[in-house]
């Protein structure tokens, strides 16, 4: 109990952290936008908080499958930091800022070629957009997407040489798929797959499908011009991060799915054989084992 608690308090720290970065890192916060930061930082907070420090779940997927949310995280966190560095690069030239710029610029120009996703976010913008904030949303584009493409490649690293998640032993499936009910209708595994494969089409073409509908409603009310250095970085934050997420949590399912395919045919094979119950269970979609 005390240590889900604690557990708990320190993620809910963490999250406020998180929410807090852009504004303290720019230092360029209006006192009623520091309000607000703080009020949606303390939801955020209390609603973690709520969610890990709970036996039974509720939204949050996978809080039991580590290190599935803390790769999500600590790839957020970078990518809100990084952002943040590059935006105060505008007033406060010190070299590390200098630093990421430079380093975001040259990954921006590797990743802004023809019908990019990079390339799509600088299209979405006005035509008469100033040169130097158009070379800043390019440089923070370029590398939260490329900080998006580091975190895929490193969640499939984990799923392939760590054997994520049965390397863990038990994995319950209703404890991280909450929103997921596993005796709704339909097999399974077909239902896990049919998710799986949604969530990756989804997460694919999600970064060029945004830029797509910010400029076709650009036509109808006021262009997005990303002024705001907060409104730039949870932009190009979000942008980057809600596809990757989708993937990865495609994945997940995909590979979640498989193991109980597997089990399956474990079971299935022990039971024409004449194996003993007692020596290996009957896996069910709540709870397997790897």
């Amino acid at each position: 109990m005390i240590s889900r608690l604690t557990g708990a308090a320190v993620r809910a720290v963490l999250v406020l952290i998180l929410i807090a970065t852009p504004s303290v890192v720019t230092q360029s916060v209006l006192p009623d936008t520091a309000e607000v930061v703080a009020l949606v930082g303390l939801f955020a907070a209390a609603m973690v908080f709520l969610e890990y420090a709970s036996t039974y779940p509720s939204l949050i997927e996978f809080r039991d499958a580590r290190p599935f949310n803390r790769i999500r995280f600590l790839s957020l966190f970078v990518m809100v930091f990084l952002l943040s560095v590059v935006c105060m690069n505008r007033t406060d030239p010190a070299i590390f800022a200098r630093l990421v710029t430079f380093l975001g610029r040259e990954v921006a120009g590797a990743l802004d070629f023809p019908f990019s996703p990079v390339r799509l976010v600088l299209l979405m913008l006005p035509e008469d957009t100033d040169a130097r904030h158009l070379d800043l949303i390019r440089t923070t584009a370029g590398l939260a997407y490329f900080i998006a493409l580091a975190t895929l490649f490193c969640f499939i690293v984990v799923l392939r040489w760590y054997g994520w998640p049965h390397r863990k032993g038990s994995f319950n499936v209703w404890i991280n798929l909450p929103t997921f009910d596993p005796t709704s209708g339909g097999d399974v595994v077909e239902r896990l797959n049919r998710d799986a494969i949604g969530n990756v089409v989804l997460g694919f073409v999600l970064p060029f499908i945004i830029p797509a509908l910010v400029r076709s409603t650009s036509i109808v009310f006021e262009p997005v011009t990303l002024a705001s250095p907060h409104t730039l970085i949870w932009t190009m934050t979000l942008w980057a991060s809600l596809p990757v997420t989708l993937i990865m949590r495609g994945i997940a399912m995909n590979r979640i799915a498989s193991m109980i395919a597997e089990r399956r045919r474990h079971n299935a094979q022990a039971a024409v054989g004449g194996s003993d119950e007692r020596e290996m269970p009957m896996a069910t979609p709540e709870v397997f084992r790897g």
